[in-house]
């Protein structure tokens, strides 16, 4: 938690040093009150006494209440400033942090996880710091302050409320020992759920289509038993507390009052009247201490889960991602060549590699095609250009320089990049495609319908009122699969970059469009190196290099008629697709 607390700035501090002085202020004016009643129990057993003194000690006794609650007051709402900013600039911090992070490391966490790290685990943070700049210093002052004031009282009242005290301490530490653990099983779980939900919400139409909300609704439940039983234990547990406290409270009232009514008896007259008025009084200031060990208690009850949950945080920000940017200082010449030479690759912490001695070249406005079975590395071999990944052995060069000595931002300006998934993003046809920073200057709206003509995605856009400024949902659910796709490739051609990556992104069109779309492109697309990853013989059979991979390995490479006579698995897989005089 405290490492945390470095992310405040200057004026935040101050704010904090304020807010320290006003909680002195506060308690100093709370603790007169009990001085003014005894003044006013002391007069009104005095026989001359005038009714102007009682007057003065109850509007002292008012001022002095008014003075706490406007120090309260502000108090709380400095709290709330200096929570609300710390917080907002956490999430701030795990937000651009989990931007820069790889592959790897958010399948670390998990997205699921960075979701509830970025939201529930700070308003936990932001919830006992709020409560922490409101009690942490108000309780030991209060209660150090009030036991000076009654200590030269009475040894036996004092005993009495030592004894509450330690009862009091001694069932929060046995409280928190039992739940710590737990508050640590809560975050895990909300994860759990959270991951559930996201799933069974982003699949909804198959979950529909396939008659398994049933299943679905026993998966949830499971997960949501869990951190309900998890909840209930600690909530009973807490539970425990208040009747434990009350208990304390009462009984310890009613040793004061028991041992006054005992000392009072045996004093003389004289004494009585203000022995009376110190009982009265020690009752109030014994209160103020029991209250403001009351108010530990809950801060104690908040800070174990916002500890756990500082921890989570602070996991997320202290991670440094691997890929990073290299320390290339002058671009070589644009000419968008791709190099890999002896790359071989494995996902970390595994211990088979997915891709093998990988070595080969794609020229300027070449257009060099992938294909090979289900799991055969097709993706993962594209994917280490951009750097999703960073290849294990070998180099993966551009323009004749290692892909890991670019900075990343000049990396992706000579990308674009399709992914194999179309992704869409909320918003307007016109903000998806005019998406990022490509680094060669604006993009205009003329631009976009270019993209999205060479797209073939005119014919849809043309259709709506709005054309370019029609709403796209989140996540594009407005959208067919073929549409997202022709999207996203108008995305990657609208930046008009030196190499273009499609990662199986045609599989949603039908040959037809698929046609024409490849014809536009490689045509607007001559000067530039294209990568191509597809499942469809016809998509790739007029590219300048074929490919061939088989468990990670390059078995063939060539054109189409030369792999159809040398290579049996780019035979096997063409014979399936297409017929013989196709072939």
């Amino acid at each position: 938690m405290l490492k945390l607390l470095k992310n405040l700035k200057t004026k935040e501090w101050i704010l904090v040093l304020i807010n320290v002085a006003l909680i002195v202020a506060q308690v100093y004016f709370e603790l007169r009150l009990p001085d003014y009643m005894n003044e006013i129990t002391v007069a009104i057993q005095s026989p001359n006494v005038e009714m102007s003194e009682i007057w003065r000690s109850g509007g002292m006794m008012m001022l002095c209440a008014l003075a706490s609650l406007a120090c309260a007051i502000v108090v709380g709402y400095i709290a709330s400033v200096v929570a609300s900013s710390l917080s907002a600039r956490l999430r701030e911090r795990v937000y651009s942090k989990v931007e820069n992070f790889s592959m790897e490391e958010i399948n670390k966490f998990s997205t699921a996880s960075l979701i509830t790290r970025s939201t529930n685990d700070i308003i936990q943070v932001q919830q006992a710091i709020t409560m922490a700049m409101q009690v942490l210093v108000r309780a030991p002052v209060m209660a150090i302050w009030a036991i000076f004031k009654i200590a030269n009282k009475s040894w036996q009242w004092s005993v009495s409320t030592a004894v509450a005290v330690f009862v009091m301490v001694a069932l929060l530490t046995t409280v928190i020992v039992i739940t710590l653990p737990k508050f640590k099983r809560i975050q895990k779980q909300t994860d759990d759920l959270n991951k559930a939900t996201r799933e069974n919400l982003t699949g909804v139409r198959v979950v529909r289509a396939y008659n398994a909300e049933d299943f679905q609704q026993v998966k949830f439940e499971k997960t949501n038993e869990n951190l309900t039983k998890t909840n209930l234990f600690v909530n009973r547990m807490m539970g425990i507390m208040q009747p434990g406290l009350t208990l304390v409270m009462n009984g310890l009232s009613l040793a004061i009052y028991w041992i006054g009514a005992y000392i009072i008896n045996g004093a003389d007259l004289a004494s009585k009247a203000g022995l009376l008025a110190d009982m009265i009084t020690y009752s109030s200031y014994a209160m103020q201490v029991v209250m403001s060990f009351l108010m530990l208690v809950i801060l104690f009850i908040m800070i174990p889960r916002a500890s756990v949950s500082a921890n989570r945080i602070n996991e997320v920000l202290s991670t440094e991602p691997k890929i990073v940017d290299g320390n290339l200082t002058e671009m070589p010449e644009s000419r968008g060549e791709i190099e890999f030479r002896d790359v071989s690759f494995k996902y970390p912490d595994a211990s088979d590699y997915i891709l093998k001695d990988i070595t080969f070249s794609a020229k300027k406005g070449e257009v060099v095609a992938f294909i090979g079975a289900t799991g055969s590395g097709k993706s993962t071999l594209v994917n280490l250009i951009p750097r999703f990944y960073d290849a294990t052995d070998g180099e993966v060069l551009v323009d004749g320089v290692n892909v890991k000595d670019y900075k990343l931002d000049d990396l992706n300006n000579k990308i674009g990049y399709i992914s194999q998934r179309a992704v869409i993003f909320s918003g307007s046809i016109a903000t998806n495609v005019d998406f990022g920073d490509s680094g060669k200057g604006e993009i205009d709206r003329d631009d976009i319908k270019n993209a999205l003509d060479i797209a073939q995605a005119s014919e849809y856009v043309n259709k709506y009122t709005d054309t370019i400024d029609h709403h796209v949902a989140h996540n594009g659910t407005n959208l067919s699969g073929g549409q997202k796709q022709r999207l996203s490739i108008a995305r990657a051609v609208a930046r008009k970059p030196e190499i273009y990556i499609f990662d199986d992104s045609f599989s949603a069109l039908d040959y037809k469009t698929d046609k024409k779309l490849r014809t536009r492109l490689f045509k607007n697309m001559k000067d530039a190196t294209v990568l191509i990853v597809a499942q469809r013989i016809g998509t790739i059979r007029d590219a300048d290099k074929i490919i061939v991979l088989d468990e990670g390995k390059i078995v063939g490479m060539g054109k189409h008629e030369e792999l159809l006579s040398t290579c049996p698995i780019y035979k096997e897989i063409a014979s399936s697709q297409l017929s013989k005089e196709e072939m």
